[in-house]
């Protein structure tokens, strides 16, 4: 698999009114996107951080991965996930993976945020860390 760089770091915060003000006003970040994708129930806000993003994402459910992940943490967000960009393919990179028996949350690609196709690599195959693979946006261009 030839990943290329981390795409971004997955934060879960209860509130995108709330953490905006923080990334933008303490650390001098400027939110470049707000989307929401409603079939993973989430709501999320891009920022760069030098060649990375940081995506904060906010649950749009109870039922909602984030918004577990936040019930799971005292109500408190945290690191969520972690995303690399693969060159050859989501697709083609869950093949590899699979065949060497690392278990997938997703079976096939799928749209993510910004319209990149995405797929989930599950943590009990990854020592512990959700693992998004991440359509290369030079690639998408």
């Amino acid at each position: 698999m030839d990943i290329s760089h981390i795409e971004h770091i997955g934060i879960a915060v209860p509130s995108l009114d709330e953490a905006i003000p923080f990334y933008e006003n303490i650390l001098g970040f400027k939110c470049f996107a707000i989307e929401e994708v409603p079939d993973q129930k989430v709501r999320t806000a891009f920022f760069k951080v030098g060649q990375t993003k940081l995506e904060l994402l906010e649950g749009t459910a109870e039922d909602s991965a984030i918004s577990k992940f936040i019930a799971n943490n005292g109500g408190r967000g945290g690191i969520q996930h972690i995303a690399f960009a693969v060159e050859s393919g989501v697709a083609e990179a869950l093949e590899e993976v699979q065949s060497k028996d690392c278990r997938v949350i997703d079976k096939a690609p799928r749209k993510g945020a910004e319209g990149l196709n995405i797929a989930f690599l599950h943590p009990k195959s990854t020592v512990g860390t959700l693992i998004e693979l991440c359509e290369d946006p030079k690639k998408k261009a």
